[in-house]
């Protein structure tokens, strides 16, 4: 008898695939979903700990049976990687409480193995903070672009340096970071001087008039064609009517379809090297988990788009003969 999965049932992997959180374990897969359940960075409201398992626990409502489909386009998605078990969830990562030091160590340690194996990473958060050990595990030089409304540029002292408003200061200043761009920037909290210095600095700050103006291809060609690019997404970036389980919200931000839109253009004009998910807090949110089950379609949608790249196919050819 074939077995009904539903929502509330089995075992809350990601997209229901097989957990393998050893090299050993690899063999077969190209993407590697891994969990960050780490807040100490935030100053504000703790809980996006559960983030990770709030997503995984509402992947569980995606069918994968077969291709998943958008009766909007008519396109279909991940279909070979479900198929062949191109997916793997790879655990989490196993905090250090009171200790974000080498808990930064271990994510930036997790994450370069599961590069060195060369699978694709997706990585779910937890706070903003954990962009910056995460991308501390790429060698090869790439743009970021950063969806949020805040900027999470602040200064670094020795009292105050690894909260989830510091992980772009660190990032920008690493050679491996061709440049930055931040997209849906808004509200009364942003620091005037903090968006002049990016500037200065040769970066981009797209706040949410631009972006609107810009659209989802407009924003995929502020960056040479074919550029290697590290997507990092926070809730916030979404309107603060559709995000509850989120601790920083602001109002004016992007819609579902603004985001989705945005992120198929980068993943059509552009090689994406990775990108994590961040800020999902559920016991912010409402009695359906509907912030998590966002999570769970952006995450998915994402990885679809960038998988029906024609150069994600011919990476796999190529691996293939190798």
């Amino acid at each position: 008898m074939k077995t009904v999965n539903r929502g509330y049932t089995g075992i809350p992997t990601f997209l229901r695939q097989r957990v393998a959180s050893e090299p050993s374990e690899f063999k077969g897969a190209r993407i590697g979903v891994l969990g960050v359940p780490f807040d100490e960075g935030s100053p504000f409201l703790p809980g996006s700990r559960f983030g990770p398992r709030g997503i995984r626990e509402h992947s569980l409502r995606i069918p994968v049976d077969e291709p998943l489909y958008d009766p909007d386009n008519g396109e279909t998605y991940l279909g070979t990687e479900l198929s062949n078990g191109h997916i793997i969830d790879v655990g989490d990562i196993d905090i250090r409480p009171a200790n974000p030091g080498r808990t930064f160590e271990l994510i930036t340690a997790k994450v370069r193995e599961m590069l060195d194996a060369g699978l694709f990473p997706v990585i779910l958060g937890g706070d903003h903070s954990i962009t910056y050990p995460i991308f501390e595990a790429f060698d090869k030089p790439a743009h970021v672009i950063q969806f949020d409304a805040h900027q999470d540029y602040a200064e670094i002292d020795e009292d105050l340096n690894r909260t989830n408003s510091h992980a772009f200061r660190y990032i920008t200043q690493m050679d491996t970071c061709l440049s930055l761009t931040q997209v849906g920037i808004r509200g009364l909290r942003t620091t005037k001087g903090h968006v002049d210095e990016l500037r200065a600095n040769g970066h981009r700050v797209i706040c949410m008039t631009e972006a609107r103006k810009l659209g989802p291809a407009g924003i995929a060609e502020l960056l040479p064609e074919g550029s290697d690019v590290y997507v990092t997404i926070d809730v916030d970036a979404l309107d603060l009517s559709i995000v509850p389980g989120c601790v920083s919200g602001e109002p004016d931000g992007l819609t579902f379809r603004q985001l989705m839109e945005s992120l198929k253009a980068l993943a059509q004009r552009h090689r994406i090297v990775g990108f994590d998910f961040v800020e999902v807090n559920p016991p912010l949110d409402i009695g359906t988990g509907a912030t998590s089950y966002l999570g769970a379609l952006i995450v998915t949608g994402f990885l679809g788009h960038i998988c029906n790249q024609p150069w994600w196919a011919e990476t796999a050819e190529a691996e293939a003969m190798a």
